[in-house]
């Protein structure tokens, strides 16, 4: 399983004081030293964090794989065409959320999202789908011939977090990973995950690559990145036995 390192709150950091420190750029190459073999940003429409130059840069210097959230816009996809990512994750956007709330609807806006996937397709992008543990939204990916999907974990995380009972949002997890192996497609994971709650996530083979950003750059600012970062590569190598938070 690989680790892809979103990087954003880095440049939500340096966008409070809309300076120059810190540089994502600079953090991705240290996510890199330390076993990470991914980048990821989303690039939002209102650019409240990652800016186009970032992108450009770090398509330049990114050595592992780059991936680009983006809402499936006319204005992203002419973006992507031109700076050419590894990979681009389609997400839904909203201009008044904190983050991302929810997995794209596939299902409603399969005619937009298949033309915008197919027109990253076609300039050699790689494109990853962000939906729901949903078998519907999973079979429709499928349908509009995305190769990949990344499975929203938001609400395994919010229960974990809560002390609620976690099993049923991480079986749907499982099953939806499980369900679009046997289709074809590349599973992916990501949303809210720490490094409490990595270890059950971690456990589900179908999934071969994990996006984890706040939790990482969190523990970042206290301990350093290169350790944030190679800490949550060892846990990811070897789950630990998954037992309950403490209620």
């Amino acid at each position: 399983m690989r680790l892809a390192v979103n990087i954003d709150h880095i440049a939500t950091i340096r966008e409070a004081r809309k300076t120059d420190e810190p540089d994502p750029v600079a953090a991705a190459m240290i996510c890199e030293l330390a076993g990470a073999q991914g980048i990821t940003v989303h690039l939002r429409g209102d650019r409240r964090h990652i800016q186009d130059r970032d992108v450009e840069i770090l398509r330049k210097v990114v050595t592992t794989h780059l991936n680009v959230e983006m809402a499936a816009t006319t204005e992203m996809v002419r973006i992507a065409q031109t700076i050419k990512p590894h990979q681009v994750t389609l997400v839904p956007e909203r201009k008044d959320e904190v983050t991302t709330e929810g997995g794209l609807d596939v299902v409603l806006h399969s005619g937009n999202v298949e033309k915008m996937a197919r027109q990253l397709l076609d300039a050699r992008i790689d494109v990853s789908i962000f939906v729901d543990p949903d078998l519907e939204q999973v079979r429709h990916c499928h349908k509009i011939g995305a190769p990949k999907i990344e499975i929203n974990t938001g609400k395994f995380a919010d229960a974990w977090r809560d002390g609620a009972n976690w099993h049923p949002p991480l079986e749907k997890i499982a099953l939806a990973a499980r369900a679009a192996k046997k289709m074809g497609l590349a599973v992916l994971a990501g949303h809210g995950l720490t490094y409490r709650n990595i270890d059950a996530i971690a456990a589900i083979v179908e999934i071969e690559e994990l996006n984890i950003g706040h939790s990482i750059i969190s523990r970042a600012s206290l301990v350093g990145l290169d350790a944030a970062v190679r800490e949550m590569v060892a846990l990811m190598r070897n789950p630990r036995p998954v037992t309950p938070p403490p209620r």
